[in-house]
């Protein structure tokens, strides 16, 4: 996540050049002139956003003077492989059309060293989370392939035996076989995790929880404390959810529901205090833990519509961004979240301004429904550009895509087995 603040005069110009990457609104081209998103294999979902937050004003209901903040423009990229060597290969390929957005940014030096402009405004996650840890865009891709050469070619007659299903099997194994021969379809095997990642995984997953315990006698100690400085805070927070803007909504809709998937990009001012900004961070690095460690296929906690997700603070810990890609309409996103996670949201969310009012930090909050969702929407931005690498395809689907991969591969499947997987196609 590249962020850079917007030069004085120049918001107007640029948010006329992004528009001319996309297709439709707010979905990019993939081949456009400026970032050929498509030329880049590694790349799952890439955005441009101009963070213009809407709700600085709400801290004076908090008491405080709202700061004078920059508006920004954020480049965001999810990348198989290390960030680094992504945007190497963006400052290399698309050096030319970055430096025609980049020129609206304050400080760019156009004649300077791209990439090292780019790293040194790249911004670390304080939590990320990947659905499938390990999937890449060209697996997802030639999966999908596999999966609607298989549909148009298998048998679909009801199967009179056991040994019909595993008949079929091996025809369509032999199908694809001569396909991939011919060049026509590409099953490239899995490259090997790299040796370092794997070392450096297992020693965090180690380190953490024995930091833990080492800490523990201090954070019983203090346990106490933080509850009644809590719920004390939760007893005087404004709560400030009014109805958000017909303009912003319809801004906002105009952006959604152009593929299965959708962009959600969020800012906020984190509550004033010492307390909220680290009790955010504490929890931000155990969502990003278990994010690491835990859910790691296919499910964030008991939701699973979400391609990758990222918080990000910013302004030395003042404000926090959100953003996530996920499937579905907003609306079923929203709902989802309520219904099995709302603690969830409550933990995080509820340290920002203007949140629906919490008891204990999870309860309240995210379960009163209309409160909630006028609180998201007035802190959601409209997402300039977005691209997805492979349009048209949930999150179920690319599962789907994976099995029906992994059943070809089989061996020697039972007849159970051989005729599960022909359902799948």
């Amino acid at each position: 996540m590249v962020v850079a603040p917007i030069a004085a005069g120049r918001g107007g110009d640029l948010r006329a050049l992004l528009d001319s990457m996309n297709a439709s609104p707010g979905i990019a081209d993939p081949d456009n002139a400026l970032l050929p998103f498509g030329a880049f294999e590694s790349l799952h979902f890439a955005r441009f956003v101009i963070l213009d937050d809407p709700t600085l004003g709400d801290l004076a209901q908090c008491g405080v003077a709202p700061p004078v903040l920059p508006v920004y423009l954020a480049f965001m990229g999810d990348c198989d492989g290390p960030a680094r060597a992504c945007l190497a290969d963006l400052a290399q390929r698309a050096a030319a059309g970055l430096r025609r957005v980049l020129a609206h940014c304050t400080g760019f030096d156009a004649a300077g060293d791209l990439l090292d402009w780019l790293l040194a405004r790249d911004v670390a996650p304080a939590a990320s989370y990947v659905n499938w840890v390990g999937r890449t865009v060209r697996q997802v891709r030639e999966d999908s392939a596999l999966q609607r050469a298989l549909a148009a070619r298998v048998d679909r007659s009801p199967v009179t035996s056991e040994g019909e299903a595993q008949k079929r099997h091996r025809e369509l194994a032999a199908y694809v076989a001569a396909e991939q021969r011919a060049g026509r379809l590409g099953l490239t095997p899995p490259a090997p995790t790299p040796l370092g990642w794997v070392l450096a995984n297992a020693c965090h997953a180690i380190a953490v929880p024995l930091a833990g315990l080492a800490i523990l006698p201090f954070v019983v100690l203090l346990l106490p404390f933080a509850i009644v400085l809590l719920r004390a805070r939760e007893a005087r927070d404004p709560e400030i959810c009014p109805r958000p803007d017909s303009a912003l909504l319809l801004a906002l809709r105009r952006l959604e529901d152009h593929d299965v998937t959708n962009a959600y990009t969020a800012l906020g001012s984190v509550k004033p205090g010492i307390f909220r900004r680290a009790l955010l961070a504490v929890l931000l690095f155990a969502v990003d833990y278990t994010c690491r460690h835990l859910y790691t296929r296919g499910f964030l906690a008991r939701v699973q519509t979400i391609h990758f997700a990222r918080w990000v603070f910013l302004d030395g810990g003042r404000r926090v961004a959100f953003a996530s890609n996920y499937d579905g309409g907003h609306e079923a996103y929203m709902d989802d979240f309520i219904n099995k996670v709302a603690w969830g949201l409550n933990l995080l969310f509820s340290n920002g301004v203007g949140y629906p009012a919490t008891r204990w930090l999870v309860q309240g909050g995210a379960r009163r429904e209309g409160p909630f969702k006028n609180y998201q929407r007035r802190h959601q931005l409209p997402t300039q550009v977005w691209y997805k690498a492979y349009p048209g395809l949930t999150l179920a689907d690319i599962a789907r895509n994976q099995r029906i991969r992994a059943g070809l591969e089989a061996a020697a499947p039972s007849a159970a087995q051989a005729l599960a997987w022909l359902r799948l196609l």
